[in-house]
């Protein structure tokens, strides 16, 4: 009758920084750093501060503010108040982001000065919200809005020995909005447990890898997906567990993140392609030594190219796959002991494979197995312990979501005999042109390798002959020029290697200024199509 149940909470990923008496900082710009315990005791001056002023246990507490020390301490005292933590999402359009925080609930919003004018603008259309906490990098109080304190200011007035209480590892922890590119913005929440068993599974996989992919207590981790995305894909909790140094960098901008690369000694990120294409391209990262850099793409596919460019500077590229739904990592893609060459930039550009405790299916329409020969094309639907339930007050999509008992990711792609997923591409954006299937993200891969190109979007239009079409729209690198026909010279020899049909090489290539992009940096293939169709 007296053991102790040991409930899954996100408290209990604090245990093992402090019983190892980690050694490693927390580092923000170049504004603050402080230890562990120092970590440990202002989480429980946050709690202590937003007790006082009305949190309770199911309050939604919403955060604008990039990515910083700040967040991090919110990813932990406002679930451990059995409050639920709101990720609101600044990059949204102004009428996007109050439907988000009006349909959370929010009621505590944390804000950064930066974005104090945005919250200004919608601050009529938010009846629940009730307390503004301001988070000046320089103490300052910004005006414009009624804050009922400064963040540094309410933590040192707080409790330093404050005392979460524990509950149901099955109450809800995290809430967010996908970002989608029709419809509304879908609210996505999470428990504790599951973000606890994201945490170990994630942890599990990459610290299993013999070599390539591997992460340790020692690797220092500097961020570069925003912390309102899917928890910044669930690695800052990660670190936290391993008591990993940890290294904020405020507003993406390349000077400040290679400054903090060097000076910290940075071996870890994980970023959207663009965000990788954008760093190798500033002039801040040419002369870098960026040999130690270890960096997981997801968010959209690894084009070859990148992939390419990356591991010449001697970055250990490699992709991840998952989606908001999933909390989200389901597969990593490590190279196996063996590969090399060909057959391990092949395996670094999949999706991966998959985590501990993630199943991974590819199946037809009605839900049958296909065969992992690399060939037979299904959709991937997946299991795992950290996947949503579903979406916040939408029952009808939350079926839809969850239709057989498997969370049906909209993705297509195949299973190699090596274990290996590749996504294809996604179910809306597949392009059937004269009864023959396009990729999609093959073309984009392929187009990727050609020397002058920077990025690359393939959509489908409506033709009149064939049905559809591919047409690829394409950014050229800095200070190079790109002739549409080398492109086109480029493909055709890919489909005279027989990577490509030559009937899938485009007759429409347009050369572009900038792609359109969601507010986290993937391809906004609807808008694309919107523009070019």
């Amino acid at each position: 009758m007296s053991a102790y149940a040991y409930p899954l909470l996100i408290k209990q990923l604090l245990t093992t920084p402090i019983q190892q008496a980690s050694g490693a900082e927390i580092v923000y710009r170049d504004l603050r750093r402080h230890s562990y315990p120092e970590f440990i005791t202002r989480i429980a001056r946050l709690g202590s501060a937003l007790t006082r002023l009305g949190a309770r246990p199911g309050m939604r507490i919403a955060v604008l503010d990039w990515d910083s020390h700040r967040y991090l301490e919110c990813y932990f005292a406002v679930p451990m108040l059995g409050a639920v933590l709101m990720t609101a999402n600044p990059r949204l359009a102004p009428e996007q982001l109050a439907y988000t925080l009006d349909h959370s609930g929010a009621e505590i919003l944390l804000v950064h000065s930066d974005f104090v004018p945005l919250v200004a603008q919608i601050r009529d259309r938010l009846p629940k919200l009730r307390t503004l906490i301001a988070l000046p990098d320089d103490g300052g109080m910004p005006a414009g809005l009624s804050f009922a304190g400064e963040y540094e200011a309410l933590l040192a007035d707080a409790d330093p020995g404050f005392d979460f209480p524990e509950f149901d590892e099955n109450t809800t922890a995290t809430q967010f909005y996908t970002t989608g590119t029709t419809g509304l913005p879908k609210g996505v929440s999470f428990t504790h447990r599951q973000i606890v068993l994201h945490t170990l599974s994630l942890m599990a996989t990459i610290m299993l890898a013999s070599q390539q992919g591997r992460l340790s207590r020692e690797t220092v981790y500097l961020p570069l997906t925003p912390m309102f995305h899917v928890h910044a894909w669930g690695i800052p909790y990660l670190a936290t567990l391993a008591g990993m140094k940890q290294v904020y960098p405020g507003r993406y901008a390349p000077a400040s993140i290679a400054a903090l690369y060097q000076r910290e000694g940075v071996t870890f990120s994980h970023c959207v392609p663009t965000i990788l294409n954008m760093l190798l391209a500033a002039p801040e990262f040419r002369d870098l030594d960026l040999a130690r850099w270890q960096v997981i793409i997801g968010g959209s596919a690894l084009p070859r190219g990148l992939a390419e460019q990356a591991l010449a500077r001697g970055i250990d590229v490699y992709a991840g796959y998952g989606m908001s739904e999933t909390c989200p990592v389901l597969s990593i893609a490590q190279v196996k002991p063996g590969l090399a060459g060909e057959e391990a930039v092949r395996a670094r550009t999949s999706a991966g494979m998959p985590s501990v405790l993630v199943e991974l299916r590819i199946v037809d329409e009605e839900m049958n197995d296909l065969p992992h020969d690399g060939a037979h094309q299904g959709e991937v639907v997946a299991r795992a312990p950290h996947l949503t339930a579903g979406y916040v007050g939408n029952a009808a999509a939350s079926e839809t979501l969850w239709a057989g008992g498997w969370l049906h990711t909209g993705d297509i792609g195949v299973i190699g005999a090596d274990g290996y997923l590749r996504i294809t591409d996604r179910a809306k954006d597949v392009i059937k042109t004269g009864g023959e299937w396009v990729s999609s993200l093959d073309l984009e891969d392929l187009i990727s390798r050609h020397p002058d190109v920077g990025e690359v979007a393939v959509i489908g239009v409506v033709d009149a002959k064939w049905g559809e079409r591919p047409v690829a729209l394409i950014v050229p690198k800095a200070g190079r020029t790109l002739d549409p026909e080398s492109v086109r010279a480029h493909l055709f020899d890919a489909a005279g290697r027989g990577e490509i049909s030559r009937f899938a090489v485009p007759e429409r290539i347009e050369i572009v200024e900038a792609l359109d992009k969601t507010s986290v940096g993937k391809l906004d293939k609807k808008r694309l199509r919107a523009r070019f169709g």
